[in-house]
This record gives C-alpha cells, structure tokens and sequence, in this order.
C-alpha cells in the first residue's frame, strides 16, 4: 500500500476521541517535511502500517504514532515552526504519541542538544543530552554491526550518515545499542525510540517493528475505555 496524505479520522491516542472504532492497520505517520521520508514509509507499510505523511496539525491527530526521520535537523525544526507543527509535535509526544526518530529524528526527540547551530529547537521527550553531527562531515559516514539484544541476536548492520550521538541519557532512558567505545547510539524512553543510524536505507525492519509492537501496545492499553463507551 502506498503512503498518502489524506485526512482521517482522529484515532483516540491521538486526538482524545474515545467513541472512534480504530482500524486493524495501525495508522503511523512520517514527518514529512524533508529527509528521508520515502525509505520510511516503504518499510512501515511493507510491515502492515497504514501511511501517512504528516506536514499539517489536522495530520498528525490522525495517527497512533509518528516517526520523525534523518536529514538535516535544523531545517526540520525551521519548517516545524514555519507549518506550525512544531507545538502539535511536542504536545503529541507529552500525552503519550509513541514516536520513532532516526538521526536527525533522535537530535528532534533530546531533551539537550549540543553543536547545534544557533536558536535551533527540538521537540524535546527524550531525557538525553545529543551532540550534533558528532561523527565530522559527509565522508565521515561509516558502517559497523551492533549487538542489540532487545532486537534478538542477529546484530544490526547500521549505516551511520552525519550522525548524532547520545553524550549523556538519565536514569530513565534505556540504552539499546552503543558502540564499542561504549558511546550510546540507540535509546528509549517510555514510547520513544532513537537511533543515531539510518536502518531504513539498509533493509533492516526491527527498530520498525519494535516501533510498531509500542503502538499496538498503547492501542490495546487504551481499548478498554474505548469498548466501555460503545
């Protein structure tokens, strides 16, 4: 199935509405207000997702979850603010939106951020501190196999393209795949997920399944008050 656009109706993790029937396909957005947004959307519908590409605020309250994928960060956050989509972003994540950011998605989703350039923003929820391009420049980009136990014991081949890095994360954060320095590429934090690589562009589905399995899970914890209404 293709991604698209359209509007939908609201489900109740997104927008509150509690007499809505939600659909079997979970409905997943992608920020799509530039980077790599195509590669996502591939991978969520090859695995069951129903797609939608979020650029307005009627959108994103159309999903049960929301990746926010690579590219340039800065510029993100610009069209963010320039499409108003920036406070619909953060409020989504504080009431529980299970979101997906890869690299320039994990520097959206800290808390903290360092090396950014200057007056840039995120969406903040995850309690991390990210240092922008941390790797150095385009030819910089490099490829390594990382052990990630939470995603079994096939290690995950991850391409690593101008990326961030997780410098510091609290004491809630789960750190889900380090380097072998021990620098902290990937977390998560309650229903947020972060990778400082780009499994996307790889063919590799688990950080999108783990993604998904999270939005199944708040759709099932929330069902209850659904049906009771019904």
């Amino acid at each position: 199935m293709s991604p698209t656009s359209r509007h939908r109706t609201a489900s109740p993790s997104a927008a509150g509405d509690r007499s809505v029937v939600m659909p079997s396909r979970p409905a997943v957005g992608v920020l799509a207000l530039q980077g790599d947004v195509r590669e996502h959307a591939r991978v969520l519908s090859d695995l069951g997702a129903d797609v939608v590409l979020v650029r307005r605020p009627a959108e994103l309250a159309a999903v049960e979850g929301l990746v926010i994928p690579g590219g340039e960060s800065s510029v993100i956050d610009k069209l963010s603010r320039a499409f108003g989509m920036r406070e619909p972003v953060r409020a989504a994540i504080a009431g529980g939106l299970p979101v997906y950011g890869t690299c320039a998605g994990m520097i959206l989703l800290a808390d903290r951020i360092t090396d950014g350039i200057e007056g840039q923003l995120t969406f903040g929820g995850l309690d991390v501190t990210v240092r922008r391009n941390a790797f150095g420049s385009q030819v910089d980009s490099f490829e390594t196999d990382l052990a990630i136990p939470v995603l079994g014991d096939e290690p995950v081949h991850a391409v690593f393209i101008r990326a961030p890095l997780v410098e510091e994360a609290g004491a809630g954060v789960e750190r889900l795949a380090q380097l072998d320095d021990g620098r902290i590429v990937a977390v998560r934090q309650g229903n947020l997920i972060a990778s400082a690589f780009h499994p996307e562009v790889t063919g590799e589905d688990r950080f999108h399944r783990l993604f998904l399995d999270t939005v199944r899970s708040v759709r099932s914890a929330r069902r209850p008050a659904v049906d009771s209404v019904a």
